[in-house]
């Protein structure tokens, strides 16, 4: 069969997404990924159920497929699966009866072996079945996000991942590095470290913080030019963790924590088990250790019970910080979450008004940043060209969610491909982006 998959949400649905095509190719079956294409057997829905923003996109999606579907396209089969499934299947269900089957994100498997065709296809031997060999790659092909654990074991009252994905399950440290090495055997430049919590990494299978080994390890064995790592939480960071990303050049000087607030009281009615005086001390840390990384944060306004008081104090934190990337999300009430019983009392325009005054404190922090980068030189890796311009990133920018480098690719020798390595000077710089040329002659590395 064609399958075409479409993935909503985070990189952990990238990944989950990725290792179905993984197996579904050992089946047989040509995979796509791509949400214009109406021309297959069948199309999967990967869905998120994170906040209500997702939620909303998941099931536009959805009725999107099944408008075409209904319109008698070619699309035989519509299957929906993920994080929204596991939360609400019976009443998507209920209300969409034109799809053709759910599944919820512990049912990957399943999915496989109902897409099997008896008459065409043999059974698969799950003892040989090899999901990373290497799977395909929905990404572009010189980065792909590496998992290194499952569900989570924190219990912050706001979010509802524990309750879809279940408790924290790691991969073992040499499956990880297998995988690893068969993605950058690949073409892969770049790892990045993802899971619902990485600094959580170990604790089930080696009953220590195992985040720093991994790291160390990555760094020496893959071969990958450059590793990030995302979704780290503040609370008992791992300093081996640090000390590895300042041991070895090829793990990027960036440190993805989603910090969410600063005021002690909304952390302690957050369940995130840091205050305010311990969140300081680990930014101290990082930028003792590490005085070149690029931080990035999110945060979240608009939590049950939130005074303008302590809205204030947030937005003092964001100045005096000085994040080098900041994301902001209005507060979205979840349930079965331990914040559902606090209701959902500050209106959603004072919500808006506090996204919009925060970010426009970072934006111009971000200029600023960006700015003093002005007529320096950095190692950028090309992502893809766009128009007249070559688009990259420095090490301080994780794709999709960060700052690019624009470079204008006319007077260049030799265009630079996705992939390649560069050196460029910078030149100028906005809120967002920075603009160079390539470091004569041609750049390239």
């Amino acid at each position: 069969m064609k399958i075409n998959i479409i993935t909503l949400g985070c990189s952990k649905n990238t990944v989950d997404s990725e290792n179905l095509a993984g197996r579904l190719t050992a089946e047989g079956h040509t995979l796509f990924f791509d949400r214009q294409r109406n021309d297959c057997d069948a199309v999967i829905v990967n869905t998120c159920g994170f906040i209500g923003d997702a939620k909303e996109e998941s099931i536009n999606a959805i009725l999107q497929q099944i408008a075409v579907k209904t319109r008698g396209r070619k699309a035989r089969k519509l299957i929906v699966c993920g994080c929204l499934v596991e939360r609400y299947k019976a009443e998507l269900a209920k209300e969409m009866p034109e799809v053709d089957a759910w599944y919820g994100v512990h049912e990957w498997d399943k999915i496989a072996n109902d897409l099997k065709d008896p008459k065409t296809l043999k059974p698969s031997d799950p003892k040989t079945l090899k999901p990373y060999s290497p799977r395909p790659l929905s990404t572009p092909t010189h980065y792909a996000y590496l998992k290194i654990a499952e569900g989570c074991n924190r219990s912050c009252s706001y979010c509802a991942i524990p309750l879809i994905r279940g408790a924290h399950k790691s991969i073992p440290i040499d499956e990880l590095i297998a995988e690893a090495k068969a993605l950058v055997a690949k073409g892969v430049k770049e790892l990045i470290v993802i899971s619902q919590d990485t600094t959580y990494y170990g604790l089930d299978l080696y009953h220590r913080r195992a985040l720093g080994e991994l790291l160390n390890r990555l760094a020496s064995e893959s071969g990958a030019p450059w590793i990030r790592l995302h979704y780290t939480y503040p609370t008992s960071f791992p300093e081996d963790a640090i000390d590895a990303i300042a041991r070895h050049p090829n793990i990027c000087n960036y440190i993805d924590i989603p910090l969410q607030h600063i005021n002690s009281r909304i952390l302690n009615s957050m369940q995130r088990g840091i205050t305010r005086e311990g969140t300081l001390r680990l930014l101290d840390t990082f930028r003792a250790k590490l005085p070149d990384a690029a931080i990035r944060t999110t945060l979240i306004v608009g939590y049950p019970g939130e005074t303008e008081k302590e809205f204030e104090e947030l937005k003092q934190f964001v100045s005096d910080a000085r994040f080098d990337r900041m994301g902001c999300f209005a507060y979205s009430p979840e349930e079965g979450t331990p914040a559902e019983h606090l209701g959902d009392p500050v209106p959603d325009d004072e919500k808006q008004r506090r996204v919009a005054e925060l970010m426009a404190i970072q934006e111009q922090i971000s200029l600023e940043k960006n700015q003093a980068r002005i007529g320096k030189t950095y190692r950028c890796l090309v992502d893809r060209m766009d128009g007249e311009y070559i688009v990259g990133r420095t090490q301080y920018d994780s794709p999709e969610v960060d700052d690019e480098v624009l470079i204008p690719a006319s007077g260049t020798s030799r265009t630079p491909r996705p992939g390649d390595f560069v050196d460029v000077c910078i030149t100028d710089a906005t809120e967002h982006d920075l603009m160079g040329r390539l470091v004569s002659p041609t750049g390239l590395n």
